[in-house]
């Protein structure tokens, strides 16, 4: 059986998702055998018992909290130089790690390397809505275009079509906590937009390698619901854009935004 040794999963675990099994289980059957802890800032008699069970380290994050401190944490621990942050709530193909690994092996080295993924909404994977097969169609330039300051501007300036939980991060360039941490929501897209200003690869893998779940209890959701994501959608966009620009694509955005609602 393969094995990369240099790889981490982080299991972000938060509460008690009913969907954390099924995401370790999923790592668990990968085709290449990497490391596997999880990171909570919620610990509870939950999350214990089921590292217990899978035999995983559990790291407690005492703490400075949000997403992206806690996903900055779960890194911080890690032994290793490659890194995927897993959403409890998700799931991995068993293919998922291999095709990294193979990429690295064929000496593509990045600094981040992401790959397309589906939707489930109540335990179903739903076909492909507008808003992803828009997200397809931004990441198309990187087909052939890894390295290019422009062409990684030009995606992002749009949107983050880049799927958080299908990143690899390197932290041999990005460091041991690589997220920024001034967005609720948008802190992906925000250290995308960061990680823009290094001379180094953005590693897109087209095809579906993970499932990204959709439900009423996420915390993408809730700060759609709290309408945080549109403020902080607005914000980025103006970074690309001037603000009369912005403002245009925003409507478009407010539609979009449905997609993730229940």
């Amino acid at each position: 059986m393969k094995e990369f040794k240099n790889h981490t999963f982080v299991v972000c675990a938060y509460k008690e998702s009913p969907y954390l099994k099924e995401c370790i289980k999923s790592l668990l059957n990968q085709k290449v055998k990497s490391n596997i802890i999880i990171s909570t800032s919620t610990p509870n008699e939950y999350i214990k018992n089921i590292a217990e069970s899978y035999n995983l380290e559990l790291y407690i994050n005492d703490g400075e909290k949000g997403i992206g401190q806690d996903w900055n944490y779960g890194i911080s621990q890690i032994k290793t130089d490659y890194v995927t942050i897993a959403h409890q709530d998700d799931i991995y193909k068993e293919n998922y790690l291999e095709e990294i690994v193979n990429n690295i092996e064929n000496g593509i080295d990045f600094i981040i390397a992401f790959t397309d993924y589906r939707e489930i909404k109540n335990g179903k994977e739903i076909p492909l809505t507008k808003n992803l097969k828009i997200k397809k169609s931004l990441l198309l330039p990187f087909r052939k275009f890894r390295k290019s300051k422009f062409i990684k501007r030009m995606s992002l300036s749009l949107g983050s079509a880049i799927c958080c939980p299908s990143v690899t991060i390197n932290t041999k360039i990005a460091g041991k906590k690589p997220y920024k941490t001034e967005l609720q929501c948008d802190l992906d897209w925000d250290t995308w937009e960061e990680m823009t200003k290094y001379n180094a690869n953005f590693l897109y893998i087209p095809k579906e390698l993970m499932q990204h779940r959709i439900h009423e209890n996420s915390e993408t959701s809730n700060l759609i619901e709290n309408n945080i994501r549109l403020d902080e959608d607005l914000l980025m966009l103006k970074r690309f854009w001037p603000k009369p620009i912005a403002n245009f694509i925003m409507k478009f955005y407010k539609k979009a935004v449905d997609t993730n609602k229940m």
